[in-house]
């Protein structure tokens, strides 16, 4: 009888690809982690058990058939686990290399509760389709039949792309306007290249692109073209422009000359690494060479920060945030490699105000936690007489992202947000209060996961097929 080739949690222990030293990776933007072996892979496809209830599947915003692309990696049937893999995630290998896994799949892992640690999930779905692109497999956008339906997809994020992909395998034709003079939204410009190269992201923006989507770049909607002129051009829209408002920090000398805001932080990095002529980071506004460097907040933005500044060459490097480590809403994962790298996290600590026209401190508050609040986290509450000061030559503001006003700024009343100034959207189809339009992603949700918004970007275009069939089945009664 046939070994099994799964199941083997017991014998074969937890083993991700192998991590470059972080004496080696703080000096380059290249991905941490190196590749799997096929050996590697398989060996660790085969830890999984094969549970009849997988709680990885059920805790994926996309609900990835886990399990059976870990069996068959396992038997080393590795195109049936890329079209498995594929069938449910438009972006396979991005979602591998950055989705917050212990969080999502890995955390819920049946044999990381019993103590044996979590099956690799991640790393094995980025091996499976990054080979799928060096051996060939991943086929071009080639529609059946060519269609007449127009749709128009507004920002070149996770969500955007995602539907765009979707909508062209069905044949329709797809236009999709972005601000940038690159598309992939944050995934180009927000994430740094340590955890997500640039050549993965434009390689999808590139198949896009062979299978006949339009791009409109440098085109901001609400100046150099309307929404009601986009609206007027196409069948259906898509609003999937995304957060980038920052949240600000007040306080006396908020205003000082070197508090930047954390995505024009990043964005400048990461043009920089595409050869891109970046006078802010020339001239050190945005460029943390020689500099002590604090970031506020906690989330994954901090992360990506606090990480660059240490590429960048600075000086120290710390983390401001109100809560402690157990309470930070960032991936621990993420925590771990920064603290390798020589950041130094500054735990229940605040912000009270800034010294020196040009920022030479940041006065600094401590905190405790005290009773929870209505979600149960625990607040942070001020300790009196703690204040101290922080020196620092160039503080970064990562305190997340807000919606832009749309419809002020796209002057259009009748499109319906929240309280929040997020677009209501009914949480199936995605149609928003303005027949024929579409809205996905974190301009809906808030500020959120990539893999949340290839969730909504495929679910929406259904929806848009769906819609912008109907007038030709009315019209053929």
């Amino acid at each position: 009888m046939a070994e099994n080739p799964m199941l083997k949690f017991v014998s074969v222990p937890r083993d991700m690809p192998q991590k470059r030293d972080a004496s080696e990776r703080r000096t380059d933007f290249h991905e941490i982690y190196a590749e799997y072996a096929d050996r590697k892979a398989q060996e660790q496809s085969s830890r999984c058990s094969q549970c009849g209830v997988p709680y990885c599947q059920t805790h994926c915003p996309l609900h990835n058939n886990i399990p059976d692309w870990l069996m068959l990696t396992a038997e080393g049937r590795l195109r049936e686990a890329y079209d498995v893999s594929q069938s449910t995630n438009t972006f396979p290998e991005i979602c591998g290399r950055i989705c917050p896994q212990d969080r999502l799949c890995e955390g819920n892992c049946v044999i990381e509760q019993s103590g044996h640690g979590t099956v690799t999930i991640g790393s094995v779905e980025k091996y499976i389709t990054d080979t799928a692109w060096e051996q060939g497999w991943v086929m071009p956008i080639a529609p059946k039949v060519e269609r007449s339906e127009s749709i128009g997809i507004i920002g070149a994020g996770p969500g955007g792309l995602a539907a765009a992909d979707r909508l062209r395998r069905a044949g329709v034709q797809v236009t999709v306007y972005d601000r940038y003079d690159r598309a992939g939204g944050l995934m180009t410009y927000g994430i740094p290249g340590f955890k997500l190269e640039k050549d993965v992201v434009m390689r999808r923006v590139e198949q896009l692109e062979q299978g006949g989507v339009t791009f409109v770049l440098n085109c901001d909607v609400g100046v150099d073209l309307s929404f009601d002129d986009i609206r007027a051009k196409h069948d259906a829209v898509l609003i999937a422009t995304g957060v980038y408002k920052s949240r600000d920090l007040g306080g006396p000398g908020s205003g000082a000359k070197g508090i930047v805001r954390a995505i024009d932080y990043l964005t400048a990095s990461n043009r920089k690494s595409f050869g891109d002529e970046v006078p802010e980071y020339d001239t050190g506004e945005l460029n943390a060479a020689g500099k002590r460097v604090v970031v506020v907040g906690g989330g994954d933005t901090a992360m990506d920060c606090v990480r660059t500044a240490i590429r960048q060459g600075a000086v120290s490097v710390k983390c401001l945030y109100r809560r402690d480590k157990a309470n930070m809403p960032g991936s621990q994962r993420e925590v771990q490699n920064a603290e390798e790298e020589g950041v130094e996290f500054v735990w229940l600590s605040a912000p009270k105000g800034f010294a020196g026209d040009s920022v030479t401190g940041v006065m600094t508050q401590r905190m405790r936690l005290g009773a929870p609040d209505a979600t149960g986290r625990q607040m942070p509450e001020l300790i009196e007489g703690s204040d101290y000061v922080e020196d620092a030559d160039l503080v970064v503001k990562a305190l997340g992202f807000e919606p832009e006003d749309l419809p002020t700024l796209w002057g259009v009343d009748e499109l319906e947000v929240t309280r929040w100034g997020t677009i209501k959207a009914d949480f199936r189809t995605h149609h928003t209060s303005l027949e024929g339009v579409f809205a996905v992603g974190d301009i809906v949700r808030g500020a959120s996961l990539v893999v949340w918004a290839i969730r909504d970007g495929r679910e929406a275009a259904d929806s848009i097929l769906s819609y912008v069939a109907k007038p030709a089945a009315v019209a053929a009664e």
